[in-house]
C-alpha cells in the first residue's frame, strides 16, 4: 500500500512538473518563431482547395511575381469559386484561357501591402490590375468585394503577405478610380 501511495504522489509531482515546464516554454515563444515560413504561393500550392488558382497562376506566369517579398494582399478564389466561373463563360477550365486572358483577372485579386481583416475598410481599393480598382464593403457581417463575392476566411498569413480566401471570382471592369480606402 506505501508503494501505491509513493508512487501515486510521484506520479503527481511529475504531472505537476512537466505542466509548468510546458507553459514556461510556451511563454518563452518569441515573435521571430511564429512568422510564416511559407510565401502566399507556397501556401496555395499546399492547399488543395487552390489547385485552380495555382494552375492559373502558373500559367499566367505570375508564380515569381507573388512570390517575390511583397507584401501582397491576395483574395484567394477556392476552386468552386474557379467552377463557377468557367460554367458562367461557358469553358472547360483554365486550359481553355489564355494567359492574357488570365493575366487582369488574377492581379485584380491582388493588392498591394499586407493587410489583415481588422484593417480592412470599406472603399476603393487599387489593385495590381492598374485598370481597375475593386469596392470594398466592410462591416461587422463581414467583407464583400464588388457586391459579389465574400472573404469566407481571413488572415491566412505569408511570409511575403496575406490571403483571403472568397467564394467568387472576381473580374475586373476597366476604371481609373483613384484609392479611397479599402486595403489602404
Amino acid at each position: 500500500m506505501k508503494t501505491t501511495k509513493k508512487f501515486a504522489i510521484g506520479l503527481f509531482l511529475f504531472s505537476i512538473f512537466t505542466s509548468l515546464t510546458l507553459m514556461s516554454n510556451a511563454n518563452n515563444i518569441t515573435v521571430s518563431e511564429k512568422v510564416p515560413e511559407s510565401t502566399v504561393v507556397e501556401i496555395a500550392v499546399a492547399d488543395e482547395r487552390f489547385s485552380i488558382l495555382v494552375e492559373a497562376v502558373s500559367k499566367a506566369g505570375l508564380v515569381d511575381a507573388l512570390s517575390a517579398e511583397g507584401p501582397y494582399t491576395v483574395f484567394a478564389p477556392t476552386n468552386d469559386a474557379f467552377n463557377a466561373l468557367f460554367k458562367d463563360l461557358g469553358v472547360k477550365g483554365v486550359e481553355d484561357l489564355t494567359a492574357d486572358q488570365l493575366t487582369p483577372i488574377l492581379l485584380y485579386h491582388v493588392v498591394s501591402g499586407k493587410v489583415m481583416a481588422e484593417d480592412v475598410k470599406t472603399g476603393k481599393v487599387a489593385t495590381l490590375n492598374e485598370d481597375a480598382s475593386m469596392s470594398i464593403k466592410a462591416d461587422k457581417s463581414g467583407v464583400m468585394i464588388d457586391g459579389s463575392s465574400n472573404v469566407i476566411i481571413a488572415d491566412v498569413e505569408g511570409s511575403n503577405g496575406v490571403i483571403h480566401v472568397i467564394d467568387a471570382v472576381l473580374l475586373p471592369e476597366a476604371k481609373t478610380t483613384k484609392s479611397s480606402g479599402g486595403c489602404n
